[in-house]
Parts: C-alpha cells; sequence; structure tokens
C-alpha cells in the first residue's frame, strides 16, 4: 500500500514538473525577421502608453501622493527596468517563445506554467477592461459628459458599494465590438501602431509643454488654509464631500506611505514593454535590438509620466483633479478649454493602440494553453474560414466586457498589478534559477535520454557514505562547488536556495508592509526578526553565488546575478504588499477557480503522455503564430 501510495505521489510530482521539449532545429521554420530597434520601441511604447498617462496618473495624484506622484512613477519604473532585464533574458534563452506561459513550460515546467498563464490572463483580461473604461472616460469628456450623465439618470445601479453608480455601456460596446472583428480574421498592423505612437507622443509633448507654461509651483506646496479656500469655491462634489485628499499638504501629502501605495498602483502604467522579448524570432539582431528596444522603452514610458504627473499636479491642485478624466479637465482649470480636443485625440487613440494590443495577445495565450490541455480544449478551436480560435476570442471577450461593465477603473487596476507582478516574479525566478542550471532545453530523443539518466543515477546512488559523510559533503559543496560547470546537484542547491530566499523575501516584505514603523524606530523584537531576516537572506545569496553558472551563449544575460533578480524579486513582493485586502480577496478567488482548472481537469488532460503527438515548442510556436494573426503588416 505505501508503495502504492509513494509511487502515485512520484507521478503526480513529475506531472507538476514535466518541461516541454524543444527542437533547436526548428529554429529554421521560425518567421522572418524584420523589427528593426525603432518598430521595437515603437512596439513597446505604443503597448505602454495607455489608459496609465491618461487616467491613472490622476487617480494617483488625487487620492494617494499627489505630487509625489513623480516618485511613485520612478519607483514603478525601476520595478519594471528590473523585471525587462529579466524579461530580455528569457528571450534570449528561448527565442521561439511567444509568451512567459511557453517559456516557464519549456524551462521550469508545467505548474509554473499554468500559475504564470494563469496570472496573465487575469492581467490581459481586467486590462481590456481597464482600457475599454478609460477609453469611455475620454470619449466622455469629448462629448461633455453627457453619456456619463445620461446613463446615471436612466441606468443607475442600486448595487454594493464596490461597485460603479451606473453600467459602461459604451465600454462594453467597445470590447464586444473588437471581439467581432478579432473573430473576423483581423490582422495586428505595426505600421498602425506606428501612427497611433507618434500621435501619441505628439500630444503628450503637447502637455507637458503646456503645464510648465500655465503650471504654479505653489501647487506643490499647498496647505490647509489653500484647501479651505478652493474647497468653500469648487464644483468638486468628490473633494467636497471627502477631506481625507488633502492630507497634510505640501509635495508629499500622504507620506512615505502614500508613495508605496501609489507606486503598486503606477506598476500598472508600465506593463506592455514584455510585448518585445516575445518578438526575438521577428527581430533583426536580437541580441542588441531586445535589451536596447526594452530600456528605451521603459525611459521614453518614464519620462512621459514623470512629465505628465509633474504637468499635471502644477497646474491643478491634486484635491481638484478630475480622476476620470484629469487632463481634459486640467485644460478647462486653466482656461484653455479648447485644448482638451487635442488631450482627447490623443487619449483616443493612446488607448485604441493599447487595447488592440492587449487584444490581440489575449486570446493567443488562451490558445496556447487550451492546446496543451491545461485549459479546457474547446478554447483551441480554430474557425477554418477565418483561422482564429473563435471559442477563445468570444470567452475572453465577454468576460473582459463583463468587468468593463460592471466595474471601476481603479478597482480592476489593482487586480492587474498584482496578477503582473506575480507573473514577473516567477520569470525573474526562472531566470535566477536557469543560469545555474545543466542546458535544459531538451528535444525529445535528449528529454528521453535525460529520463532514463536520471533514473539510473536514482537507483544507483544509495547512502552508503553515511550521514556524517553525507552532512560533510554538502557543507562543502555549498562552499566550493567540485565542478566548474553546473551539476545536477549545484542546480538543485540553487533552486533550493532560491525558494528559501523568496520564502525569506516575502516574510521580509510582509513585516516592512504592515510594521515599517516601529521596525525603524528600533522595536526590539520586530527589529531583531527583520536583521535576522537578512542575514540570512545575504547567507543564501552568497551561497547561490558560489555555485557555477552555465557557460552557453546568450545573446544577453541578466548582470550581477544572483543580486539583481532577487532584489528584483524583492521589489516585487513588496509593491504587492501595498495593495488593499479588498484586491488580495479577488485574486484569492482567481487564484483559487485556477487551482480547481489546474488540478480537476489540466494535470488529467495536458499532452505530456502524447509527445509524439504534440509539435515542438518552437515549431508549434511558429503555427500558433500563423493562426492567430501575430505577424505586422
Amino acid at each position: 500500500m505505501s508503495r502504492m501510495l509513494h509511487q502515485y505521489v512520484r507521478q503526480f510530482s513529475q506531472k507538476l514538473v514535466h518541461r516541454r521539449p524543444l527542437e533547436v532545429g526548428a529554429e529554421s521554420e521560425s518567421p522572418e525577421a524584420h523589427l528593426n530597434t525603432l518598430d521595437l520601441v515603437a512596439l513597446g511604447v505604443g503597448r505602454t502608453l495607455g489608459a496609465g498617462v491618461y487616467i491613472l496618473v490622476g487617480a494617483v495624484a488625487k487620492v494617494r501622493a499627489g505630487p509625489a506622484t513623480v516618485i511613485c512613477f520612478l519607483m514603478a519604473g525601476l520595478s519594471c527596468v528590473l523585471s525587462g532585464l529579466c524579461y530580455a533574458e528569457f528571450g534570449a534563452r528561448v527565442p521561439g517563445s511567444s509568451s512567459a506561459y511557453l517559456y516557464s513550460y519549456i524551462t521550469m515546467g508545467q505548474l509554473c506554467a499554468f500559475i504564470t498563464g494563469w496570472n496573465l490572463i487575469l492581467s490581459l483580461v481586467i486590462g481590456t477592461a481597464c482600457i475599454a473604461r478609460g477609453w469611455s472616460s475620454a470619449l466622455d469628456s469629448l462629448t461633455g459628459n453627457h453619456i456619463s450623465q445620461g446613463l446615471q439618470g436612466t441606468l443607475s445601479l442600486h448595487v454594493p458599494y464596490f461597485l460603479p453608480t451606473y453600467a459602461d455601456f459604451v465600454a462594453l460596446s467597445l470590447v464586444l465590438l473588437l471581439t467581432g472583428v478579432l473573430v473576423l480574421g483581423a490582422r495586428e498592423s505595426t505600421l498602425v501602431n506606428k501612427v497611433f505612437t507618434v500621435i501619441n507622443i505628439l500630444v503628450l509633448s503637447f502637455i507637458i509643454l503646456s503645464g510648465f507654461i500655465k503650471g504654479d509651483l505653489h501647487n506643490w506646496e499647498l496647505t490647509e488654509q489653500d484647501y479651505k479656500l478652493n474647497a468653500s469655491g469648487s464644483t468638486d462634489i468628490y473633494s467636497l464631500e471627502r477631506l481625507d485628499p488633502l492630507g497634510s499638504g505640501g509635495f508629499m501629502p500622504f507620506g512615505f506611505e502614500g508613495i508605496l501605495h501609489g507606486a503598486a498602483t503606477c506598476f500598472y502604467a508600465f506593463l506592455g514593454f514584455d510585448s518585445i522579448a516575445m518578438r526575438g524570432e521577428e527581430a533583426l539582431n536580437p541580441q542588441h535590438s531586445i535589451p536596447f528596444s526594452i530600456m528605451i522603452s521603459l525611459f521614453i514610458c518614464f519620462l512621459a509620466y514623470f512629465g505628465v504627473s509633474a504637468a499635471l499636479t502644477l497646474m491643478v491642485p491634486y484635491y481638484q483633479i478630475q480622476p476620470k478624466s484629469p487632463l481634459p479637465q486640467a485644460f478647462l482649470h486653466v482656461g484653455w478649454g479648447p485644448a482638451r480636443y487635442v488631450v482627447a485625440v490623443g487619449t483616443l487613440c493612446a488607448l485604441t493602440s493599447s487595447l488592440l494590443g492587449t487584444m490581440f495577445t489575449m486570446p493567443r495565450l488562451i490558445y496556447a494553453m487550451a492546446k496543451d490541455g491545461l485549459l479546457f480544449q474547446g478554447l483551441a478551436w480554430i474557425y477554418d474560414r477565418t483561422g482564429t480560435p473563435v471559442m477563445a476570442i468570444v470567452a475572453s471577450g465577454n468576460i473582459a466586457g463583463v468587468m468593463a461593465l460592471l466595474f471601476e477603473f481603479m478597482d480592476l487596476v489593482d487586480l492587474v498589478s498584482v496578477g503582473t507582478l506575480l507573473a514577473y516574479s516567477l520569470v525573474i525566478f526562472s531566470v535566477l534559477v536557469l543560469r545555474y542550471q545543466p542546458y535544459q532545453i531538451l528535444s525529445k530523443k535528449e528529454k528521453t535520454e535525460d529520463k532514463i539518466e536520471m533514473k539510473s543515477e536514482i537507483e544507483g546512488s544509495p547512502l552508503d557514505s553515511g550521514p556524517e559523510a553525507g552532512t560533510s559533503n554538502i557543507l562543502k559543496s555549498l562552499w566550493f562547488p567540485p565542478s566548474t560547470i553546473p551539476t545536477r546537484k549545484s542546480g538543485q542547491i540553487v533552486y533550493g536556495c532560491a525558494s528559501l530566499i523568496v520564502l525569506l523575501l516575502t516574510i521580509l516584505s510582509l513585516l516592512l508592509a504592515q510594521w515599517s514603523s516601529q521596525v525603524f524606530s528600533g522595536d526590539p523584537g520586530l527589529t531583531t526578526v527583520a536583521v535576522l531576516l537578512l542575514l540570512l537572506i545575504t547567507g543564501v545569496t552568497v551561497i547561490i553565488w558560489r555555485q557555477p553558472q552555465d557557460p552557453t551563449y546568450l545573446y544577453f544575460k541578466v548582470p550581477a546575478l544572483p543580486v539583481l533578480p532577487l532584489v528584483s524579486i524583492f521589489v516585487n513582493i513588496y509593491l504587492m504588499m501595498q495593495t488593499t485586502s479588498g484586491t488580495w480577496a479577488l485574486f484569492g478567488i482567481w487564484a483559487a477557480i485556477g487551482s480547481v482548472i489546474y488540478f480537476g481537469y489540466g494535470i488529467r488532460h495536458s499532452l505530456e503522455e502524447n509527445n509524439e503527438q504534440q509539435p515542438p515548442a518552437s515549431t508549434s510556436q511558429t503555427l500558433d503564430k500563423n493562426i492567430l494573426g501575430a505577424g505586422s503588416s
């Protein structure tokens, strides 16, 4: 009985870590490289500069950080730079992977791939809803708020506080319209993306210059007296009903805690840069263009966010900002009414570009997971006439449409940030661990030989040397590895140490997020715990540093291993800790649904036992791009 149980547990564990094979020879089937650095930068900027710069900046400045929103975007941008470096390496390590999901499946195993993919689906679906909601707000501002007033007067919802005061049927209609366009077989266009990106940058430049011309530095030094004078003559009902947004005034009205909360929300504004790493096969000279494009895109986006947030808070006192349409209302505030139409046009162009990019990516990921058997295989059904995964498009579009209909923009943003931060952290963890592993991107033949070798090693290595000798050898290998190249043993050491560090970083982040004032004020118990955690993290990091790295040539590698990836993971976890309990409750529901799907369906229907029927990862990737219209025109 115990033998059968042991065998069942072993088989179950093997399924969780099963890796998808990759045939190196399939590179000849990859699409023709045609994207230069400028194309990739335009792609990254077009996907990134959307709702974050036109809507999110106002909401963060009003209730979370005030003028210090510029610092929030700086912190979020630095976090994305660290993640972007790791994304560049994963694109170099597995150039045939079209997403972090496939990369995780090839390198880390099935369970890690499902968690990554499931969280990316959350980010894409709710990200679509966020952008649609922002698009609706921009259109409403262009029409003088007549749309929202009409919906509030006729379709008001008597619902709990966490739902909006009216159903946004404009956002729903937009998502359903684009869903129908995708079903009909529309293709992504590089030219359209470039045009929208140029218009977007021109409009943002106009906003930044206008802000510095019409801005007033006194708005960064506001006091309670200024607030009372503005409130007495203000028509901003939101600021009259809630006095909390005043904070303490000045540049940081909500303190450093407000900046941290704002940075966690602002992380959403930088989502989209990862689309560059997914175009490694289509890039000219990817060893230079991919990492440079990611860094340039993030730098351009940071300058835009920094400039716009500075201009907005200089033009309007932060407690008078209209969170749903901050920039058009800001120009009305300073007496430049006609300029709001220019801003509205730029907003619609930017959000349209961002929305199209997100909606093209969303069904592609769902289709890939369904084809692998991890999601319901009906979602992988292809309509022959158009070559599109109709069920994946319709399912994701309908869910995103309902989200856009019933939830507020800011409630969706925090949930997107948590899901994406977790997915990025898994990618970073994979990059860290794989640098210290023997070469693992195996073809089918190599994979079979690897399993036989592993089995023989397990059967032929009894612990004859005794526990004392075993302990001594383990301790010696931690500090003085016997080999200069990675071995299975050194790889296991790194995997275990990295997992331990992630656990310690999570505890440290929770400690700093909940009791930061007590820790830094010298509370004996909490400060001692924090110091011990730092010592343990430092010691385990040194153990990882001592292990040999994979010498395989990659056109880009993350520098300063293992410190940089660990810092990136810590920043991501710490930002996740800044979100509200309500956001974590919603994320817990999403994770629970994913667990039921994976353990109830995916683990039993995955294609790992039928690898002869499953195309290699690179070949499958090429087919997926042809089916889903990933090519550019």
